[in-house]
């Protein structure tokens, strides 16, 4: 069951490393739309910063799982 829940861990690092990634690949397509929006205008760079903040504790998350599960192995 340990190493059942172990390998559960492993995958879900390595999901959140490419959601991660996946964020800052899909960043400049989408904050074009967002500065259409006239709301959202002024806060442009926090918006950024947010969506940057997301993509790299998604990657550090991954990144710290993934680490766990190869040390745990060893």
């Amino acid at each position: 069951m340990a190493d059942k829940k172990s390998t559960l861990q492993l995958i879900w690092g390595i999901l959140l490393l490419i959601a991660g990634v996946g964020v800052f690949f899909r960043i400049p397509q989408v904050m074009p739309e967002i500065k259409k929006i006239e709301h959202f205008a002024p806060y442009m760079i926090f918006i950024y910063f947010c969506f940057y903040l997301l993509g790299i504790l998604l990657i550090v998350g991954g990144a710290r799982k993934v680490y766990n599960y190869l040390k745990s192995k060893d």
